[in-house]
């Protein structure tokens, strides 16, 4: 039987399905240091991970691995040279949290333009006296324009929510979407400075990679009105957190929502000192239904590419396909 390692605590139903087909070490514990991920993966035809960072190193110590299957849609944690090199399958989870993620997009940007998590705090500190027409005024989402950096399969779950708020929606995107998509959503293509200029509020839905690194910094934020709000639900390093602080704390824009940070779990201590950011950790698929989903296809996708099941040999998602049918090297 072959063997293989579940990085992270994942529902006990799941773990129970790849034991049909899998001798299965399952870590239900604190995530793995890098040299305890090393030694569970020296023996495993297949793994099933959720962040743990997979590059030359961990492959070269894991001489029967074929397959990582990741439980997001994102993928940075894989070095993919090196999967393509030692011909280690990479698999991810899309589609699957789409609506759920642009919900949560969509709460996180609310609560920064009205200053919900601000006002709450407040209130549970005990300052609420009395009522006052100027009390914690913040900006409007119906009738204002939303800006899209990344028209993918989010963004646009995004944009389609915008209409039912009346909202100017703009995107920004690496190559322009299709023109019957643009007419569907009322999206207008823009570049990125254009957008940042004209955006009452920034959403962020773009991949992770050394291109996208710091897409906004200090000089984008620069660009920004100062009553704009900026939504992070990508991933962390998009933002240059250390520039977001300084612009949130000298008001150079209005207010932020995050819930992915550069070396999460860990924050820029920045982030706890200025009350007009709403801070969330990582939890923008989080609903249990759209969690199941991933962690079932994130099996699935294992299952099938390591031949078992009704799908074997053909992963639903591969994320380097060239790879398929080729010796380990």
């Amino acid at each position: 039987m072959q063997k293989i390692l579940v990085a992270r605590s994942i529902f006990p139903d799941v773990i129970e399905r790849l034991k049909q087909y899998f001798d299965v070490d399952s870590n239900q514990g604190d995530v793995l240091a890098a040299d305890e991920l090393k030694r569970r993966l020296a023996d495993k035809d297949g793994a099933l991970t959720a962040g743990e960072p997979i590059d030359a190193s961990v492959l070269a110590a894991a001489p029967r691995l074929r397959v990582v299957s990741n439980m997001a849609v994102g993928y940075n944690n894989f070095d993919m040279a090196a999967f393509n090199a030692a011909n280690v399958l990479g698999t991810n989870t899309p589609d699957v949290l789409n609506e759920s993620t642009a919900d949560f997009g969509w709460a996180l940007m609310m609560a920064a333009a009205r200053r919900i998590a601000e006002s709450e705090h407040w209130l549970r500190a005990g300052k609420w006296q009395k009522w006052s027409y100027d009390g914690f005024l913040g900006n409007d989402l119906y009738g204002s324009t939303l800006g899209v950096i990344g028209m993918g399969r989010i963004g646009q779950a995004l944009a389609r929510r915008a209409k039912g708020f009346n909202m100017q929606v703009l995107y920004h995107n690496r190559s322009r979407v299709a023109p019957e998509i643009e007419a569907e959503l009322n999206a207008e293509y823009v570049s990125k400075q254009d957008l940042l200029r004209r955006a009452d509020h920034v959403v962020l839905v773009v991949p992770y990679s050394k291109e996208s690194h710091h897409t906004i910094g200090a000089a984008e934020l620069a660009l920004m009105k100062p009553t704009a709000t900026l939504t992070n639900i990508a991933r962390g390093g998009i933002v240059d957190d250390a520039a977001l602080v300084e612009a949130l704390r000298s008001k150079q824009i209005a207010a932020a929502g995050l819930d992915v940070y550069e070396g999460e779990p860990h924050l820029n201590p920045g982030l706890l000192s200025v009350p007009n950011v709403v801070l969330t950790p990582h939890i923008a698929s989080a609903t249990e239904a759209t969690r199941r989903a991933m962690a079932n296809l994130a099996a699935d996708n294992l299952i099938a590419a390591l031949g078992e099941g009704p799908r074997a040999g053909q992963a639903p998602n591969p994320i380097n396909p060239d790879v398929i049918g080729k010796a380990r090297s």
